[in-house]
């Protein structure tokens, strides 16, 4: 018989235990009690999730693989067609969002990292899904310039009612790039299903300004959801030590970083002595200290009439979720979910079953469905 030291002896003993100890709590809200269900686990850091229109789901791993849930079930195998992403530092696969007309087009987009003998940046894909497969794969963006750079990649996309696709691309590491325009780095972009510029974007008519950013002075953006009324963008970033960020997307505006900031350097030194400057947006809502935010979801589901129009946000570095009330677009209260739990929170999604969904960040991550209590 192997021996094992006691430690080990005891993770061995308690893991069925810790494996199902989500499912055994009831979890309170201001508002309603909910459990979580565990749908898949064992999935390598995963990043973002897609609701298939048969009932199935596409989960996307930051190690650079695409899985199909069906049925409950977590498929063994990955999808085959993926492009290569670079999955270094914050590098990797990212996120997932299906066309609009996925039901007669079968086609979806994918953001991830990518090397080159030139450095890092972040790209997206667009590809055909059929059959469990990835078919006719095509870059419809690739930030510019590329760096040495492993962190700071944004990734994360949404389509507005209009059927363009919004994406985000971080700092990189380099502050001073989100103020330059001319730089792909620290902003938001908004293209066509093509690839093309946007109609109405900023710097179509202005040489100064790349022809597909949005928005920039972002640090690195990590969540967007579509308002469910209003068809407003809105989106959270990173701080460093503070200074996490809400804001709501508006062609051709600058979000400020690192001119402003509430938040200061990771060595405890001031990046900017100023909070707000002429021209330059101010938040909706900010965190002192950091929650290190990732995933966003406004909740338009049947399951938690309470919660319907609460804005959710996933938490990684203090490990929660966090419900915010909305209302005529401002922020009115704030509530701490899940404190307990002891995950990071990578990704919140509506799910069209009327309920919400989680996924959590670690090399055993989890997909949740979040339940009411009968």
């Amino acid at each position: 018989m192997p021996s094992f030291s006691l430690p080990l002896l005891l993770s061995i003993l308690l893991l069925p235990g810790l494996l199902f100890a989500a499912e055994s709590q009831t979890f309170s809200s201001e508002k309603t009690r909910f459990k979580l269900q565990t749908i898949a686990g064992n999935l390598e850091h995963p990043w973002s999730l897609a609701f298939l229109p048969d009932g199935s789901m596409l989960v996307t791993e930051r190690a650079g693989r695409l899985r199909i849930i069906q049925n409950g079930e977590l498929f063994p195998q990955a999808v085959p067609g993926l492009p290569s992403a670079a999955v270094s530092g914050q590098g990797g696969l990212f996120d997932i969002v299906l066309h609009p007309d996925f039901e007669e087009n079968r086609t979806l987009f994918l953001s991830y990292a990518h090397g080159s003998s030139e450095g890092m940046t972040t790209r997206v894909a667009r590809a055909s899904f059929e059959n469990g497969q990835l078919k006719d794969v095509n870059i419809v963006f690739e930030a510019l310039p590329r760096s040495g750079a492993s962190r700071h990649f944004g990734g994360r996309m949404v389509f507005d009612t209009s059927g363009y696709l919004y994406i985000s691309v971080g700092d990189r590491g380099d502050m001073d790039r989100a103020q330059d325009t001319t730089d792909d780095a620290g902003g938001v972009h908004r293209i066509t299903v093509d690839g093309d510029p946007a109609p109405g974007n900023p710097g179509l008519h202005d040489p100064n300004i790349n022809n597909t950013l949005f928005t920039w002075g972002n640090r690195n953006i990590q969540g967007m959801a579509l308002h469910p009324i209003t068809g407003d963008i809105w989106t959270h970033e990173h701080g460093p030590r503070g200074g996490d960020e809400i804001n709501i997307l508006e062609a051709g505006t600058n979000y400020g970083w690192p001119e402003i900031t509430y938040g200061i350097d990771y060595s405890g030194l001031p990046i900017s002595l100023k909070t707000e400057k002429e021209g330059m947006a101010q938040p909706l809502h900010y965190w002192d200290p950091s929650i290190a935010p990732s995933g966003m979801a406004f909740y338009t589901g049947s399951d938690f009439p309470e919660w319907q129009g609460s804005l959710f946000v996933g938490a990684l570095k203090l490990q929660k979720l966090v419900r915010l009330d909305v209302t005529n677009g401002r922020i009115t209260a704030e509530e701490d979910l899940l404190t307990s739990l002891g995950e990071r929170i990578r990704d919140v999604r509506n799910g069209p079953d009327g309920s919400l969904w989680l996924l959590t960040d670690s090399p055993r991550g989890k997909v949740y469905q979040v339940v009411p209590v009968q």
